[in-house]
């Protein structure tokens, strides 16, 4: 997503995001009750997860920013961290929903799992891994031939 928003896109609460609406799943595993993928894996519970990333993504992620980049580049608008927020939250649990059968993105209306198993486990991390490597590729890419026009 880095690759092709460029600017329109954060990567800090993007990730933000994707450790967030895992906090639940923590919590089970760590002996807390409830289910292991419950309302934060649920599209309304990714829009509420969503929205607070959004709200919290510019001050915090600008903050971090701020820590280890020069402060004219640590700029982000409310709408790149909404976006990136919610790409964070959705995408999360579309993959999820691939490789956890116990994922039911429509409760309440419905507690279908329709994506389970959709690609093997294997096949899934070779398709990140491989929009990684291409999307890194392309980034990187891009900003050599901007380097090279400087």
């Amino acid at each position: 997503m880095k690759a092709v928003m460029r600017n329109s896109f954060s990567l800090v609460v993007f990730g933000g995001s994707q450790i967030a609406i895992d906090i639940q799943p923590m919590l089970v595993m760590l002996g807390y009750k409830g289910e292991l993928h419950g309302f934060s894996h649920t599209i309304f519970g990714a829009t509420l997860i969503g929205l607070l990333c959004g709200f919290a993504g510019k001050p915090v992620g600008e903050l971090l920013l701020r820590m280890i980049r020069e402060p004219k580049y640590c700029l982000i608008s409310w709408r790149v961290s909404f976006v990136s927020a919610f790409i964070g939250t959705y995408s999360h649990i579309f993959i999820d929903s691939i490789m956890h059968s116990d994922v039911m993105p429509f409760l309440p209306f419905s507690t279908a799992s329709a994506l389970y198993a959709l690609m093997s486990i294997e096949a899934l991390h070779v398709w990140c891994l491989v929009s990684a490597v291409v999307g890194g590729l392309v980034y990187f890419g891009i900003e050599r031939i901007k380097y090279k026009k400087t």
